[in-house]
């Protein structure tokens, strides 16, 4: 691998980071910039990698021996896990700097600078070992939307605005880099915006997008974007969220604001929603999807495998079938039992369902606790369970990944490693 002696900075966001016997140490989430006294570029001091457990933690750019489209490698020595505090001269180059409208003067000194949209930041390797800020990839803006500009780049002397207050950021460039991130990775970039960027971008992001989101963040933060969409917007993204995390964010607002949100959903996307909020919270009731897949003891083994294939389905969903009678939306018709996915794999495509189920795990209640449940999942080591109500009729599945966030502590995607830990590479 190799180091140029120009990086553009928004571009190394996402690269894994590997320590020097190749082992992956996380990835780059920002650049750090750190501004200089009178008019000097700013000099680049490192970068802020996140790690397991959402610890975002400083790597010093002198530890950096490489960085390509590839990766970005770490040199031998003792790596810091304290989570990264930015300072107050310094800026970081996704979150304070991208998307930042500017003007850029033209190269002859003569003439109108042009209004622009900044799309990038280079950074340089000058004779003193000092990587600086010295060119900007910006966006002219031709017309009422920056996307019609033309790219261009400037010396960092030409473009004025750059440092300056935070409300005169875009979210396009920001857009385009979150889109390429899966939606936990996208929601631990959201955390570390300031409120008011945070809910300008999230705002942004299509109705799906913003659902896989939410359902990633903390409760205190899917509350707060909420509460800031419109009301019609709100509804919207709730409708595409699963209904079991709709209802634990709609359970985290007032009852009467609940109410006129539930009212603004399509009536069948909220109807599961009012369902599951009725429940005592600690059951099985409370935690439970309330749409597994269901299908009908006709159904052929070659429409469950179609079935299960399905892309929006999560691994734990799409890990069983469960079989009722008719009707298949919950609460279905007398329940029957399930059918795991590696059986279906074992059986001819034209078997029926009804003939392979196993009837022999006995469903939960919609009262069952929490407690019980995590005992009877570990007993058995099921990743689903299904849940029938007192006439026998399925209402919903309790899934591992639903067990593990009722489980785990309110604040536990807050939550980060102890400060003075240190690991050597």
């Amino acid at each position: 691998m190799t180091m140029g002696t120009r990086v553009y900075l928004a571009r190394l966001a996402g690269l894994p980071v590997f320590d020097p016997n190749g082992d992956r140490v996380g990835r780059v989430r920002d650049a750090v910039v750190r501004l200089r006294t009178t008019n000097r570029p700013p000099q680049v001091v490192g970068l802020v990698a996140e790690m397991a457990l959402r610890r975002r933690i400083f790597l010093p750019i002198g530890r950096v021996t490489s960085m390509d489209a590839e990766a970005v490698v770490l040199a031998t020595g003792v790596l810091n896990l304290r989570r990264f505090e930015k300072r107050p001269n310094e800026l970081l180059v996704v979150e304070d700097l991208l998307d930042r409208r500017v003007t850029v003067t033209p190269e002859t000194g003569d003439g109108p600078a042009l209004p622009s949209t900044v799309v990038d930041i280079s950074m340089e390797l000058n004779r003193n070992n000092e990587w600086l800020v010295t060119r900007v990839a910006v966006r002219g803006q031709t017309g009422r939307l920056a996307r019609r500009g033309h790219i261009f780049q400037a010396d960092y002397d030409r473009v004025h605005g750059l440092i300056g207050p935070t409300d005169t950021q875009g979210t396009s460039n920001l857009l385009a880099l979150l889109e390429q991130m899966k939606p936990a990775d996208m929601a631990n970039a959201l955390q570390d915006l300031p409120d008011a960027r945070r809910n300008e971008v999230a705002a942004a992001l299509s109705d799906r997008t913003l659902a896989d989101v939410l359902e990633e963040l903390p409760e205190h933060d899917q509350v707060e974007i909420l509460i800031r969409l419109d009301r019609e917007r709100a509804a919207d993204v709730l409708e595409r969220m699963d209904p079991d995390d709709a209802a634990d964010l709609l359970g985290e607002l007032p009852k009467a604001e609940q109410a006129v949100l539930l009212d603004l959903m399509e009536p069948d996307e909220a109807d599961p929603v009012r369902q599951l909020l009725d429940y005592r919270p600690g059951t099985a009731g409370s935690v439970m999807t309330s749409e597994p897949v269901i299908m009908t003891p006709d159904a052929t083994v070659a429409e469950a495998l179609a079935r299960i294939r399905e892309p929006e389905l999560s691994p734990v969903v799409a890990a069983q079938v469960f079989v009722a009678r008719a009707p298949s939306a919950t609460p279905t018709g007398k329940y029957l039992g399930m059918v795991h996915f590696q059986r279906l794999l074992r059986e001819p495509p034209a078997s029926l369902l009804g003939g392979l189920v196993d009837s022999d795990l006995e469903p939960l209640r919609p009262e069952t606790t929490l407690a019980e449940i995590t005992k009877r999942m570990a007993t058995y080591d099921l990743v689903a369970i299904p849940v029938v109500d007192s006439t026998h009729r399925l209402v919903g599945a309790v899934t591992v990944d639903d067990v593990l966030d009722h489980s785990l502590p309110r604040d536990w995607r807050d939550r980060d490693l102890s400060e003075d830990d240190e690991v050597v590479l």
